[in-house]
């Protein structure tokens, strides 16, 4: 079986992959953790009854891997991706270091696999949980806009993030006050919503700005995207509202049916109190959840729906599956 290192591995989406490799079966022996550094003696769990060292990056070998998947900061895979490609390894860039290199593929598994290469890029779990319900729609209607207003829950900034949020919740609980909890977010985030992900880049910031960047890499360069993002008081998932606009007539029905169609989409949408899928209900879950099903009547060639996922999970199996297309 081949040898994987993953890189970055104590917090999110590196830990989510660690999580999938143990539970489809991948051998303690042949899985390595790695950060850039660790002290001797640091583990993390491989599924319910294993552990993996936590090995230094600086001294590790990539030679001895087939595979290495970089979910490190993007400084850090910018130094060891050359490395690991020098020695012949498979690289899965999981942390944008390769997004502005267009010879790197962007990979959306099930899209466009025939685009694999010896290393990938792949997309953010906000563009992975937005396209794949898009996938068969794009071909059968072609879409030529798409408008994503994303809630993303505080699990994007890591651990600190989910912390923020809690000591700021039970704060207000105990009336004591927030002056040293607004590290990580720029306004309150307990009981809030933040109109801000990622840094300004003019008017927009840098996660609307990749999305609309990573959905043309995949999706084609006519497509146009517009995103809103939002920070919600929650610690795990993303939600959103979408909407599409087609080159072909669209119905709400037809589409409902294609999307049940499309491998990893669950349509539960009955337009009664309560049934529809909310971030509470997916947390730990494989699948991408479509509720809220519609016309969008604004429009001539038009449909928006309410989209949930639990967003390290998502993006995680997209790297799974693209690791799978190695032969």
């Amino acid at each position: 079986m081949r040898k994987i290192a993953i890189i970055g591995v104590e917090e999110g989406l590196g830990r989510e992959v660690l999580n999938l490799l143990a539970e489809q079966g991948h051998r303690p022996q042949d899985v390595f953790a790695l950060e850039p550094r660790s002290v001797v003696g640091n583990m993390i769990s491989f599924g319910e009854d294993a552990e993996l060292d936590v090995l230094s990056l600086d001294k590790f070998d990539l030679a001895s891997v087939q595979v290495a998947v970089f979910c490190t900061a993007t400084e850090i895979a910018k130094k060891y991706i050359p490395i690991a490609q020098k020695h012949g390894v498979k690289v899965v860039d999981a942390c944008g270091a390769m997004v502005a290199d267009f010879d790197t593929p962007m990979l959306l598994s099930g899209f466009n696999d025939e685009k694999i290469a010896d290393t990938v890029s792949v997309p953010s779990s906000e563009v992975v949980q937005m396209l794949q319900p898009l996938k068969n729609l794009h071909k059968e209607y072609q879409i030529k806009r798409v408008v994503s207003t994303i809630f993303a829950a505080t699990n994007v900034y890591g651990r600190s993030g989910m912390d923020e949020l809690f000591n700021q919740t039970r704060k207000i609980f105990m009336n004591d006050t927030l002056a040293d909890d607004q590290n990580v977010f720029h306004k309150q985030i307990a009981f809030n919503v933040i109109p801000h992900l990622g840094d300004f880049i003019g008017d927009e910031t840098s996660s609307e700005w990749s999305i609309n960047a990573e959905t043309k890499r995949i999706f084609g360069g006519d497509i146009k995207v517009h995103a809103n993002c939002a920070i919600i008081p929650a610690f795990v998932g993303t939600a959103q509202y979408i909407n599409i606009e087609t080159q072909k007539d669209i119905d709400v029905d037809e589409v409902s049916a294609l999307i049940k169609k499309t491998q990893g989409i669950v349509v539960f949408d009955k337009h009664t109190d309560g049934g529809y899928v909310t971030l509470a209900d997916v947390q730990g879950e494989d699948n991408i959840y479509i509720s809220r099903l519609r016309q969008d009547v604004s429009i001539d060639n038009g449909i928006s729906f309410w989209c949930v996922a639990d967003n390290l999970r998502v993006s995680a199996l997209n790297i799974i599956n693209i690791i799978k297309l190695w032969k």
